[in-house]
């Protein structure tokens, strides 16, 4: 009989603190391995969507080149002149706009990378040409 009332007075009672702070804790663990595993794996889709932008830049940026006496476009001109879409972004992944490079042969999409700072190891260019220097 005592028992009985225990248990119908426990029930009635609701959750405790400690029970809580207990699931709070493993929710938090949780969260926290998830994070371990996504955030490189952001880090790895921005670094490909760079690349991915830039595949999809460069030949429009050669074909504009070839129809206007060779001279170098802007990502900005592209954009205006209609050559890519108006919803098209024309920033990378971190918020920095697209650079076009041209010499003689090769045009170049160039992303300053995480970092936002030209010449830096983290640059993202397609294509993927050696330097020179």
């Amino acid at each position: 009989m005592r028992l009985k009332r225990l248990l119908k007075r426990s029930l009635k009672r609701g959750v405790t603190l400690v029970e809580i702070l207990i699931v709070l804790a493993i929710v938090g663990m949780i969260a926290g391995g998830v994070a371990i595993y996504a955030v490189p794996k952001f880090k790895e889709g921005q670094i490909k969507t760079a690349h991915n932008n830039g595949k999809l830049l460069q030949p429009i940026a050669d074909a504009w080149r070839a129809g206007h006496s060779n001279d170098c476009p802007t990502i900005q001109r592209l954009k205006e002149e209609r050559e890519v879409a108006a919803t098209t972004d024309i920033n990378d992944p971190w918020g920095h706009p697209y650079v076009i490079r041209c010499d003689e042969l090769d045009t170049v999409i160039v992303s300053w990378g995480p970092d936002g700072k030209e010449g830096t190891q983290d640059d993202i260019r397609e294509p993927d040409l050696p330097t020179q220097k």
